[in-house]
This record gives structure tokens, sequence and C-alpha cells, in this order.
């Protein structure tokens, strides 16, 4: 184990929390369940158990630790996954970005800080991807011209 000073620690929690919050704050511009604090304290979380793994249990078997905290933001996720009427399923994203938010947490928790900001930077840049190419406006015109051609097909337009 590197001997490392505990300025570096906080500043991986630092790193961990603020880039998990930027990641939140796209969700919460898009009205989801899980926003900014959510993803925020993920990140942290799983950097902060990173960070303990490493350095409470040394020589232990750290990758423990990581699968546990995979697992547990996992359950997290699934409980933001919803059912709704028919076959719609919302928070399917929002629960992956946690997850993906996790990872990022444990990579830099761990000292891998290049790892945990591309991946960072990747989890934001998907997100937002549908709002910069404007996808959701071209989705729903699609949605419409289909929904209104099965209603003509089936006979029931007015």
């Amino acid at each position: 184990m590197d001997p490392v000073s505990e300025w570096e620690l906080v500043s991986r929690l630092i790193l961990a929390a603020f880039f998990g919050f930027l990641i939140g704050l796209e969700r919460e511009f898009r009205g989801q369940a899980a926003g900014e604090r959510t993803h925020a304290l993920v990140a942290l979380g799983a950097a902060a158990f990173a960070l303990i793994s490493g350095r409470a249990f040394p020589g232990g078997d750290t990758a423990r630790v990581a699968a546990g905290v995979v697992t547990g933001i996992g359950f997290l996720g699934a409980g933001m996954i919803l059912k709704k009427e028919g076959a719609k399923i919302e928070g399917l994203t929002t629960a992956a970005g946690l997850w993906a938010v996790g990872s990022m947490g444990l990579a830099i928790g761990a000292g891998m800080y290049l790892l945990g900001t591309v991946t960072a930077a990747l989890v934001g840049l998907i997100l937002a991807a549908e709002s910069i190419l404007r996808l959701d406006e071209r989705l729903e015109r699609r949605r419409a011209a289909a929904n209104k051609e099965s209603t003509v097909k089936d006979g029931t337009l007015d």
C-alpha cells in the first residue's frame, strides 16, 4: 500500500462527490426522482468504501467491498425502477446512472483518477446527449406520427 496523505484521501472524496453532483444535476433538470444529492451521495459513499477497504484492511480482500458496493447500488437502483400503465417502465436510466456513478466513485476512491474522470464525463455525455441532439423532440414527433398512422389503419380516426 502506497503512503497517501490524508488530504489526498479527502480530495478523492470531494472529487467523487463533485462529479456525482454534476451528473445528478442533469437528472434533476429532467425532473427525475434521483437528482444531484442522490448521485453525489452514491459517488461519495462508493469512494469512501473504496478508501476504507484499502486503508483499514490492508492486505485484505478489497474486491469483496467493491462487490458489496456494486450490489448495494444495484439494490438502490432497483428501487428507482417503476412499471407504469401497460408496458411503460420508468427510472431505468436513473438506476443505470446511479450504478455508473457508483463505479466512478469506486475508481476515484481507489486513486484511479483518469478512469473515474473519464467515466464521469461519459456518463454525463450519455445522459445529456438526448437534450443536446434534441432526440426527445424527434422521438416524440415520430411516436405521434406512428400513433396517428396506427389509428388510421384501425379505422378509429374521427
